[in-house]
């Protein structure tokens, strides 16, 4: 495993990290036990950064990570959001008094006087122009409630919004082979602010691993099966944005791109770690073999040149039109 430096926290954070969103809730059936074996293994293999959110399962993936914790001795930070309970999801919801409630849950939910890192959860646009909710983020840090706090975004602009806020720390952003644009602008800018970035939704919800097909089937609680128009929340969640069968057909061209003796999940992993604005990618995974397909992307050797162009070409040709300007 290998590391990077997340921001001015002082962190070396495992360059694949762990994303517990489907240990949560919303990618169909997860038990726990399998949850936390996968958790476990995660750690055995080097990783050293979990990032969580209070609408995991209404608390249940931070419970799961309080638990990991208990069981290990090694230094494990965590990233938590917050603001997703707000219903409705308004920017006016995002006041201290509701913020301090969603983050004296997750202080009780992870056992943590201090969390590490808490992240504005996808907030709407109009709260990055609102200098009182980061002045409340500063507060909370005063009052030793959080130790750094950055935010998660949806779009671009936010991001570099957000950035413009001194103690900004991190940058979790939508990341991966079908979203390309933030290797435009928006990781420069980033690695010259010292900001980290966290790459999220990094196999686009399972499809860059290559198994998924036509008639895959999907549990009605999951994602993938109700939100790809929207209907939950932002559909560049699910499938990055992507129409599924446009997606397939993507993979169908990635795969021949694919080395021998690599797996797609990994070298989608890799092309990520290629830029290095990037603190880490946080891939989800249900089982202890997810997470060792994962982790072995931080291990392999750099993509050639001449399979990045490819994959920019793809981009341009397939992708692009579905997403560039949305997000």
């Amino acid at each position: 495993m290998n590391y990077r430096e997340l921001g001015r926290t002082g962190w070396n954070v495992s360059d694949v990290s762990f994303g517990a969103w489907a240990v949560g809730g919303t990618w169909g059936a997860v038990e726990d036990e399998e949850s936390l074996a996968a958790m476990n293994r995660a750690v055995d293999l080097g990783v050293n950064f979990f990032d969580t959110a209070d609408v995991y399962g209404d608390g249940r993936s931070e419970r799961l990570i309080r638990q990991l914790k208990s069981q290990r001795s090694e230094e494990i930070h965590v990233a938590t959001k917050a603001g997703r309970r707000l219903n409705p999801h308004v920017a006016e919801g995002y006041n201290k008094a509701n913020l301090e409630a969603f983050i004296d849950r997750s202080r009780e939910n992870l056992g943590m006087d201090t969390l590490d890192l808490v992240q504005l959860h996808c907030p709407p646009t109009p709260v990055y122009y609102e200098p009182e909710v980061f002045g409340a983020l500063e507060d909370f840090v005063k009052a030793g409630k959080i130790r750094y706090w950055g935010v998660s975004v949806e779009k671009i602009e936010e991001g570099l919004k957000a950035m413009e806020y001194p103690n900004c720390q991190s940058i979790q952003i939508i990341f991966n082979i079908f979203r390309q644009r933030p290797a435009w602008l928006f990781l420069e800018e980033a690695k010259r602010r010292k900001v980290g970035v966290l790459a999220r939704l990094p196999l686009s919800s399972g499809m860059l691993t290559g198994k998924m097909k036509p008639d895959t089937q999907f549990a009605a609680d999951d994602h993938r099966a109700f939100n790809r128009d929207g209907a939950g929340f932002d559909k560049g969640e699910t499938f990055s944005g992507v129409p599924y069968e446009i997606g397939l057909e993507a993979v169908e061209e990635i795969r021949p791109l694919v080395p021998e003796g690599w797996s797609m999940a990994a070298f989608a992993l890799r092309w990520i770690l290629m830029f290095d604005g990037v603190s880490c990618a946080i891939p989800g995974g249900k089982r202890p073999d997810q997470v060792e397909s994962n982790c072995a992307a931080s291990d392999l050797p750099p993509i050639p040149e001449s399979t990045m162009a490819a994959l920019r070409d793809l981009y341009e040709r397939k992708i692009r039109t579905h997403v560039h300007d949305r997000w």
